[in-house]
């Protein structure tokens, strides 16, 4: 169709037919769309629609519990999504706040930062995105671009990311002291479904918008993002404000256990423990676990 041509001239089609691993080439082009590639991932199926469909109805009435408990006592949460390009972070937060109140519950994507942002001290433009009392805001990427994107494409300097990743934890333990309740998701994906997801948005005129520059720009530097994540660990997975690791090559099981590791980590009134229940140790824990989770 004339005007939604392949996005920056098919260069995702390109280096997935030139520079893609051949192995995870074949392993993508032999399996259907629906067959989990990644062969250490502990279900062979995707999650039956109709079961996720009912668990996400009965947890979002859960988290509609919550939200009432966040006004009524003025408590004051953040969530922070992370993880690879393309690995459902914005699906998931869509789930999650879909039958939200947008004033109560907002999401914030920042773009790239202004000249002026650029002179300030590096937190300072996410400090002003914290919620007040009886708010949650949800960060779809966040201060943490220092500690992947940025050192990985050289957007910020050896020294910069090394104060970042010391800074970190001493700002997220103030937030926690002053009363903020901080729950960090990192999302994982293999590197053979994630750029099954890439070729999908690059096909797909409705899912342009979801490609940019730089996940063009970063189809070569898997293992640079796996040694900044390793390190991104190792720094900021501390006692009072954890990461939980959620492999998301079933959109729909990490959906479901993104939800339940927020809900069971809030202290809301009127919990139904057995849908706000711990998420699927099988998918889910803390960094150092198993695959992406080491």
């Amino acid at each position: 169709m004339k005007g939604f041509e392949k996005p920056f001239d098919g260069e995702i089609s390109r280096f997935y037919r030139e520079e893609f691993p051949a192995d995870l080439r074949t392993l993508i082009e032999e399996k259907d769309a629906k067959a989990i590639l990644a062969a250490d991932y502990p279900y062979r199926k995707r999650w039956k629609r109709a079961v996720y469909e009912e668990t996400l109805a009965d947890l979002q009435i859960e988290l509609a519990k919550m939200q009432r408990w966040l006004v009524e006592s003025d408590e004051r949460v953040v969530l922070v999504f992370e993880g690879r390009d393309a690995a459902g972070k914005g699906g998931t937060i869509k789930r999650m706040r879909e039958n939200l109140n947008p004033r109560v519950a907002r999401v914030v994507a920042l773009g790239k930062p202004t000249e002026r942002e650029r002179g300030e001290w590096y937190f300072q433009r996410y400090v002003a995105h914290l919620p007040t009392r009886g708010e949650m805001t949800i960060f779809d990427r966040s201060w943490y671009n220092r500690a992947g994107v940025e050192p990985v494409m050289g957007f910020c300097t050896p020294q910069q990311n090394k104060q970042f990743l010391n800074q970190a934890p001493e700002f997220e333990n103030t937030l926690i002291e002053d009363g903020v309740r901080l729950v960090k998701i990192w999302l994982t994906v293999s590197r053979a479904e994630q750029m099954r997801r890439f070729l999908e948005r690059e096909s797909d005129p409705l899912k342009h918008w979801k490609l940019s520059p730089i996940d063009v720009a970063s189809l070569g530097k898997w293992d640079e993002y796996s040694a900044a994540r390793k390190k991104m660990f190792e720094h900021t997975h501390t006692k009072s404000a954890p990461w939980t690791v959620i492999r998301s090559d079933d959109k729909r099981r990490a959906r479901v256990a993104a939800i339940r590791a927020v809900l069971t980590a809030l202290p809301y009134d009127g919990k139904n423990k057995k849908i706000a229940c711990e998420p699927d140790p099988l998918i889910c824990g803390a960094p150092g676990r198993q695959g992406e989770m080491t």
